[in-house]
């Protein structure tokens, strides 16, 4: 029901109100503003991984969404956009949906069968372990003046059950099989939309530039109870602009960590990752050393989800009602396909810490020139 000034929603009628607005009003005007929802699960195999996420962009009238399939080094993507407006009450958008459950136990992720491509899917998520909240992603401007990012972000480790079929070939997942994680993330984002063009501001993937994200789990050899290390860096020609690190526990309480030193490898082609460790500090002169090995080739390029852009489209571009897009690569290693696609990717690894083993989600953006990877910026490429 429209009214003047103002949207009521249906999500107006639930107990839940801190402001005195309607749930079609956010408290920030920046166009910016976006409600994400992110899962990357997959075969504990390495066989296969399903991608899959939302965006709601209050500001811009819109809602988007991907999801896809990497196996191997191919990968399939379907995308749906439409206008916010139309159905403000739907977490979904063309044959992409989500469904909340039980919230903090069950979500359920469906790409209904499309005309874009030949993939669809119906997963559900169990959670693990309880979703844990990561330090806020606050970062200003490099003048020091305009709000680039104010975010708040939890995630959650998962199994994952259901099917997926593609090209006509189903495939049942079992909880027992799969896992995964998913994040939801809400506040000011970067990278969404086009660039103001009245606006200086420098651009961070022209410089020496590292992004690192990765929630690992973790299964002590003695059968006690799993936990997790998760940690975010951003790291901007030799200075560290946002850091959050945790030992997250099965009882939901988190110890901080305080930075990280990695000693890890590249593809200096694809700058894919190739494996290593990371050291944290954990505080008190104490460290925490993890070992991590990508799985296998699986990993699903996030370019095609209109991370940093994607042939000329970003997150939350309008584009009118009921749009729908989408492409299948067969090799997401070859140079012309990943400059297309960009180099971030959720690598599905495996991870250790003394006798406790697990997998993990790891993406990375290497930008530029940094010799001790043997990574030369005459090459580099987003």
């Amino acid at each position: 029901m429209r009214q003047p000034m103002q949207l009521i929603t249906p999500a107006d009628e639930y107990l839940i109100h801190q402001t005195a607005d309607t749930f079609a009003t956010v408290s920030h005007a920046d166009i910016s503003w976006t409600e994400k929802v992110w899962c990357s699960l997959f075969a504990r195999d390495g066989s296969l991984q399903i991608d899959f996420g939302l965006g709601k962009y209050h500001n811009r009238n819109v809602i988007d969404g991907f999801a896809g399939i990497s196996r191997g080094v191919e990968q399939i993507t379907v995308r749906a956009s439409t206008e916010l407006d139309l159905a403000p009450e739907r977490t979904g958008v063309g044959p992409i949906g989500y469904e909340i459950i039980e919230p903090m136990r069950r979500v359920r992720c469906t790409l209904a069968e499309n005309d874009v491509q030949p993939l669809s899917f119906d997963v559900t998520l169990t959670a693990i372990l309880p979703p844990f909240l990561e330090r806020k992603d606050a970062q200003r401007g490099s003048d020091g003046f305009r709000i680039a990012s104010d975010l708040r972000r939890f995630h959650q480790i998962c199994t994952v059950a259901g099917w997926v079929d593609i090209d006509g070939v189903r495939t049942e997942i079992t909880d027992e099989t799969w896992l995964g994680y998913r994040d939801r993330s809400w506040g000011v984002r970067m990278d969404v939309g086009e660039p103001a063009p009245d606006v200086k501001a420098p651009n961070r993937m022209e410089q020496d530039f590292i992004l690192t994200w990765s929630p690992m789990y973790f299964q002590p050899k003695d059968g006690s109870d799993p936990y997790e290390i998760h940690h975010y860096l951003q790291w901007v020609d030799g200075e560290v602009h946002y850091f959050s690190g945790f030992v997250n526990y099965a009882d939901g309480h988190q110890e901080p960590l305080h930075g990280a030193v990695d000693d890890l490898k590249y593809d200096p082609a694809t700058r894919r990752l190739l494996g290593g460790t990371m050291t944290f500090d954990a505080g008190w002169g104490k460290t925490r050393t993890v070992e991590i090995a990508p799985a296998a080739d699986t990993g699903f390029h996030l370019g095609t989800a209109h991370y940093f852009g994607f042939k000329g489209e970003r997150h939350g571009q309008w584009h009118g009602v009921d749009h729908t897009s989408g492409e299948r690569y067969a090799d997401m290693t070859s140079r012309e396909t990943i400059m297309e696609a960009h180099q971030l990717r959720d690598c599905v690894i495996r991870t250790q810490e003394g006798d406790a083993t697990g997998f993990g989600i790891f993406e990375s953006v290497v930008l530029g020139d940094h010799p001790r990877y043997g990574l030369s910026g005459s090459d580099s490429f987003l």
